[in-house]
């Protein structure tokens, strides 16, 4: 974490907010659904769970997925915004964060296909985070467990193709911030060795 930029911290930090206020707009309408199966969500997880992929992928650096886990629970504490899962509400958040991490990690070893690892991350993030709020809270069994888990993995399936979409759009816009950024050091370099001379 020491080589990472204010910028990328920056970036990193809207990524836990986005996905935060993402989940509460998608969560009428998820519910909708999730209802209907009578189970107790997955959909707004999947979608929340979204930009901490897009982060963990923009921003590769080792343990950042637990760490936006992290500060979304504590932005959650703060906010007093922990639901049913009290204040256990953190593993909820920093467990998927791990899962995001191990993903990216093998993906890189392996050099698996890009759209595949992102797809791979939200699954199993909106999985875990599926179970740990099942052993904490639900306690389903059976087929509602089942069922659960199927739509986490197929949501988070859908949201991880999106947020490959959306990483293929940002990347040139953050390509272009750093070639000017650097341009910018190079002028400036230039300047001070002009008037030294």
């Amino acid at each position: 974490m020491k080589d990472v930029k204010i910028r990328d911290l920056i970036f990193l930090a809207l990524c836990c907010d986005i996905g935060l206020f993402a989940k509460r707009l998608i969560s009428p309408f998820a519910n909708v659904v999730t209802d209907f199966l009578k189970i107790p969500g997955g959909i707004g997880t999947s979608f929340s769970l979204m930009f901490l992929v897009i982060g963990a992928d923009m921003i590769p650096v080792r343990g950042c997925g637990a760490l936006m886990g992290f500060v979304q629970s504590m932005i959650m504490l703060s906010l007093g915004m922990t639901g049913s899962m009290g204040m256990l509400a953190p593993v909820g958040y920093i467990v998927p964060g791990i899962v995001i991490d191990l993903v990216f990690y093998a993906g890189r070893k392996t050099g698996s296909d890009h759209a595949a690892v992102m797809m791979a991350a939200n699954m199993l993030a909106s999985a875990s985070a599926g179970l740990t709020a099942n052993l904490i809270v639900f306690r389903l069994n059976g087929i509602p467990l089942a069922l659960y888990v199927t739509v986490e993995l197929i949501s988070g399936a859908l949201c991880g193709g999106l947020a490959y979409i959306l990483v293929k759009r940002l990347r040139p816009l953050t390509r272009t911030m750093k070639k000017n950024e650097t341009d910018g050091k190079c002028l400036s370099e230039k300047n001070m060795e002009g008037t030294r001379s």
